[in-house]
């Protein structure tokens, strides 16, 4: 019974290799004004973008710019692979993983040709949200550069 008042935590590792960039510095309203959900942006180093939690793939864009994972807490997370991508119509994204797939921290789930985005124009910085519309908490510590795998975020619902 105490149970049902315990606030819910969940670590997000880098889903790539990159650079930290505040979520409200994204160069996209829908995700600066977190309209999407709370979280943080990279800067991509490398093209294979993993499962940054353990969980269920509930969703794969078609065009594979973007992807998310429910928890088995209930959070639903969401890596959106650069800005106006859908655009690319899938050209430069390839799914490793589908939509159903049941995935450990670290299994690859897209990759993307950052180089050919960027040579459409499109930037490749790579907004890491958490979607629940109930309020979280988002404690971030590190800063700079990020390996794939190292811890991102922590999140807390109340």
């Amino acid at each position: 019974m105490f149970g049902l008042f315990k606030s819910k935590k969940q670590i997000l590792v880098s889903p790539v290799d990159g650079n930290i960039v505040k979520l409200e510095d994204v160069p996209d309203e829908v995700f600066s004004a977190k309209l999407v959900g709370e979280g943080i942006a990279l800067m991509p180093s490398s093209n294979t973008f993993v499962a940054p939690v353990a969980g269920i793939v509930t969703k794969i864009f078609s065009t594979n710019h973007a992807f998310s994972i429910r928890t088995s807490n209930g959070f639903e997370v969401m890596v959106h692979i650069g800005l106006d991508t859908v655009e690319l119509n899938g050209e430069g994204f390839k799914a490793l993983a589908k939509e159903g797939d049941k995935v450990s921290v670290g299994k690859p789930i897209i990759s993307a040709d950052l180089a050919f985005i960027e040579s459409k124009g499109k930037p490749t910085i790579t907004p890491i949200v958490v979607t629940h519309k109930k309020e979280l908490t988002v404690s971030i510590d590190k800063v700079g550069n990020i390996r794939e795998g190292e811890d991102l975020m922590e999140v807390t619902l109340s």
